[in-house]
């Protein structure tokens, strides 16, 4: 079932105490994933939806789950399953903004990185939710710090990326210890191969959800190319950044040592500019994302995998430094500006044959126009006249 409108929440039938956290918000009109979703869910139905990122899914998913929690029960009631440990304790916090009104509800955020020690002593307080990466949620049930014989909804969260990481069999293992479940539900900008597998074998009759990136759904976003010598790309850079008058730009690069390296270079240029990557200590990341989210950190470096769960609104602009090796990254990239509705522009810098080739696959595959763009000579971004 495709689904391109979005519905008024007051006419989902929630509770006061979900409508009292929506009205917070300011959100009175649900997206079209959460309009497709959250009935089924709410009805115990098995979900597979596949939605563009930045359409809101965690709250798809979220309000059905806080709705079912029965806060009387010490039992582990929801397992949400995300690929990394940024994408997780994103959710949680979205799932606290949920549950704000709600009495006697507990969750827990379990990844790799944290001491487990202070998880288990957090799973001694009985949350309700667990929110989790795979490879650590596997660790505590061989430790048998929880439980998940009572568990209810289950839900994989970019279930492609999921797959695609390797965690295939983490994933499929937990599912079978979760043999009591109601509803499964599977959320992805993508339907895989690997996630259609899991559909398969672990869900019945489910309600299939398509939010296409249509006009209405699709981020506004300005997507430029820069072809650009590879020894003058941080001067560029610095330019787009200067001269567009960004406060928030994200930088994504392809390799660790290369977000290293700009974030060095742009911060000798006088930029304000932190990177993460898998090597970065955990408390750091947290602590630099932290200041992102926050707007105490102008430009955030990342790679593509670093950088999942950074959900940001208000991110002006993006700027690919290297073009991205698959042309899925590229929609995950460019879809972290130009969110709720609001105006974004996406840069690419090209200083090869080969990059230029990938890009024009990207724009094929994306169905998106990236138009050409240069310095003129007083060093001012314009646009280069179609050769059409």
């Amino acid at each position: 079932m495709e689904i391109t409108q979005g519905v008024p929440f007051d006419s989902l039938g929630l509770s006061e105490e979900i409508m009292r956290a929506l009205n917070k918000k300011g959100y009175e009109l649900s997206t079209p994933v959460q309009a497709g979703c959250i009935p089924p869910m709410m009805a115990w139905k098995d979900v597979t939806a596949k939605a563009p990122t930045g359409t809101g899914k965690t709250f798809a998913f979220g309000i059905p789950i806080i709705e079912h929690i029965d806060a009387d029960c010490d039992d582990v009631q929801a397992v949400i399953l995300a690929p990394t440990r940024e994408l997780a304790l994103q959710i949680t916090a979205e799932m606290r903004e949920i549950a704000l009104y709600k009495t006697g509800i507990r969750m827990v955020c379990l990844y790799g990185g944290q001491p487990i020690g202070r998880q288990i002593e957090t799973l001694k307080k009985k949350p309700q939710i667990v929110i989790a990466t795979p490879g650590r949620l596997s660790d505590h049930l061989k430790r048998r710090t929880v439980r998940l014989d009572k568990v209810q909804t289950v839900v994989l969260d970019e279930a492609d990326r999921m797959l695609d990481m390797g965690f295939i069999r983490d994933v499929t293992r937990l599912l079978d210890q979760m043999k009591n479940r109601k509803n499964l539900g599977l959320f992805s900008a993508t339907i895989s191969r690997e996630v259609m597998d899991i559909a398969w074998v672990y869900q019945r009759d489910a309600e299939e959800i398509t939010v296409r990136a249509d006009e209405e759904n699709k981020p506004d976003i300005r997507q430029y190319r820069l072809e650009v010598p590879m020894n003058e790309k941080i001067d560029a850079t610095e330019k787009i950044i200067n001269q567009g008058g960004y406060d928030r730009v994200i930088i994504f690069c392809n390799t660790k040592g290369n977000t290293e390296r700009v974030s060095y270079l742009l911060q000798l240029r006088g930029v304000d500019a932190q990177c993460i990557h898998g090597d970065i200590p955990q408390q750091k990341r947290e602590k630099v994302m932290a200041q992102f989210r926050q707007g105490k950190l102008r430009v955030f470096v990342a790679t593509d995998v670093a950088a999942r769960g950074i959900d940001v609104d208000d991110v002006d602009a993006v700027i690919n430094f290297d073009v991205p090796e698959e042309n899925e990254y590229y929609v995950h990239r460019i879809g972290r500006t130009g969110r709720a509705k609001r105006h974004g522009v996406a840069y690419t810098l090209v200083s090869d044959y080969p990059a230029m080739i990938r890009l024009r696959d990207i724009a094929k595959f994306t169905k998106n126009e990236i138009t050409e763009v240069r310095f003129d000579e007083a060093g001012q971004l314009i646009e280069v006249p179609s050769e059409k």
